[in-house]
């Protein structure tokens, strides 16, 4: 991967980095404390990346998707091929998930101007990719602004994919989602057929089928019909599987779903579907200590950074999956309980360290100041209520992985000792931070300790939310402090976790950068930072 986008805008097509621009000023935040203006395309990246779905310490739900409108807005108005490269980014495996870069491609498509709906057309395919990604299109669009020409003829364009067999396979696998159905899109957006088994898969999508053909029709059309096959004989459901390649999501609503049918699905099963399907496979006994098989197999999935990168699988969705399985069926929709694999645990473990971009030593001393305030532990992200505290933990130990000298330790209104080594697992290190967190919000003590102990820091790395309240002076001035009495050249980074307009560091500061969100990119710009290569 060329990290250039990170930190440069290349010229006649200005895109946003992850470690922005230094256009600011002093503003307020909701806190009551003072910090630097982030700017609408800093908080673009943001909202992008981490997006608006919880409520966090100091602005409701309302709050953050009215902001996120408004930025987005803006910034479609300022430069809309800007904005299209930015939710691209987002949208390949950067963000939580997709739906903040699908909601701000329906933002792009309301665009005034000529080139937000020409760049809306031309990535509105790679933004949109599944069946799932489709119906939450259509409905955002319902929502905010209704089908017009550009709309109708993106939608007619993704249902008629020459590619009839990949289209088969998503229509068959998401047949409704959020009030919508595809009989619903084909209706909505007037698609009419360009070959046979369009024809035939438009028909089957109608009107179903009252009578299966004799034989599959086509190969485009063939797990459509051993889906049709395994609704006239559940009793069939192994043969179906095997033989049809059928997914979980369309055997098991209609097929008799034995030990033996999710061994099938196992063996065949996306590195996605297998991380959310963890804990149903070992309630069901799949998944065992004693098999050695089923357990190597999710190790050469799980543990491959070549299948994580093709899969998009994101940090937050190990980190996710991790604590999901670690808590035995307590957390997450699923009514199901299991007894944790401590094998399974180990995997996930290497997974989530492995879904970072690879990082080497750099020989740099880091400070790594992980916000733990009250604050921190208010902002969740994902169904299962992780919190910007375990979030920060565990992205500040995967930076270290690799590294030799470094601290990393909590910041409230004090500096805390977390008792954080990167020999701990990403388990014990959220754990550690969660149980320090508590309390007002000082970034400045971080410097202040380090001034008092002579702690020689290359570069301080600060994971926080940016409502910096208490205290009696700002972190940029306590870091000038540092500079004057232990290291001239010492580098500061913050990372801010919620997406907030503010931002710590002071735009007069060359040896200061702001990066925003949960990128898996993050770890590896630090060090490049740290090494003096932007």
């Amino acid at each position: 991967m060329s990290y250039k986008f990170l930190f440069q805008k290349p010229k006649g097509t200005p895109q946003t980095q992850a470690i922005a621009g230094r256009e600011a000023e002093m503003i307020q935040g909701r806190s009551g404390g003072f910090a630097f203006d982030a700017g609408i395309w800093r908080m673009l990246r943001r909202c992008l990346l981490i997006g608006t779905a919880q409520s966090a310490y100091y602005a409701s739900k309302h709050e953050l998707s009215a902001d996120f409108i408004d930025t987005v807005q803006k910034c479609v108005a300022e430069d809309a091929d800007r904005v299209a490269s930015e939710i691209l980014y987002a949208s390949d495996g950067r963000a939580v998930n997709n739906s903040a870069p699908i909601l701000a491609l329906v933002l792009l498509s309301m665009g005034d101007s000529q080139a937000a709906k020409r760049n809306f057309m031309e990535i509105f395919p790679q933004v949109v990719r599944t069946g799932s990604h489709f119906y939450e299109w259509i409905n955002y669009t319902k929502s905010m602004r209704g089908f017009g020409k550009v709309i109708r003829e993106s939608g007619k364009t993704w249902l008629s994919n020459p590619d009839t067999k990949a289209l088969a396979y998503q229509l068959l696998k998401y047949q409704q989602r959020q009030g919508f159905s595809h009989r619903d899109a084909l209706r909505l957006f007037h698609v009419k057929p360009e070959t046979d088994d369009q024809q035939a898969l438009y028909q089957w999508v109608v009107k179903g089928w009252d009578e299966l053909p004799s034989k599959i029709p086509s190969d485009a059309l063939a797990q459509i019909w051993w889906y049709e096959w395994l609704k006239r004989h559940p009793d069939k459901t192994h043969e179906a599987i095997a033989k049809g390649k059928l997914t979980h999501e369309m055997a098991a609503p209609i097929g008799q779903m034995d030990v033996r049918a999710w061994q099938l699905l196992f063996n065949e099963m996306p590195i996605g579907a297998l991380l959310r399907n963890l804990g149903s496979l070992t309630e069901i006994g799949v998944l065992t200590a004693k098999n050695k098989d089923n357990l190597k197999h999710v190790a050469n999935v799980l543990n491959n950074r070549d299948r994580l990168k093709k899969g998009r699988i994101h940090p937050i969705d190990v980190l996710k999956a991790l604590k999901t399985y670690q808590s035995g069926g307590a957390l997450g929709r699923s009514q199901k309980t299991w007894e944790p694999i401590p094998r399974i645990v180990d995997i996930l473990e290497t997974a989530l360290e492995m879904s970072f971009d690879a990082i080497s030593p750099t020989g740099a001393t880091f400070l790594h100041a992980i916000d733990v305030s009250g604050s921190m532990s208010y902002y969740t992200v994902s169904s299962i209520g992780l919190t910007c505290c375990e979030i920060a933990a565990t992205m500040a130990l995967a930076t270290v992985k690799a590294e030799t000298n470094y601290a990393i330790r909590g910041f409230a209104t004090d500096f805390r000792d977390l008792g954080i080594t990167k020999k701990d697992s990403f388990t014990s290190a959220m754990q550690k931070a969660s149980n320090q967190n508590f309390g007002g919000t000082d970034a400045s003590v971080a410097y202040d300790w380090a001034i008092k102990n002579k702690f020689y820091a290359d570069v301080f790395c600060f994971w926080t939310d940016s409502e910096s309240w208490a205290g009696r002076r700002h972190p940029s001035e306590a870091l000038a402090e540092y500079r004057r009495k232990v290291n001239a050249n010492a580098k500061a980074i913050y990372v801010t976790l919620a997406p907030y307009k503010l931002s710590l560091v002071d735009p007069k500061d060359p040896n200061s950068w702001d990066m925003g969100g949960f990128d898996p990119a993050m770890p590896r710009a630090i060090q490049m930072v740290a090494m003096g290569e932007v």
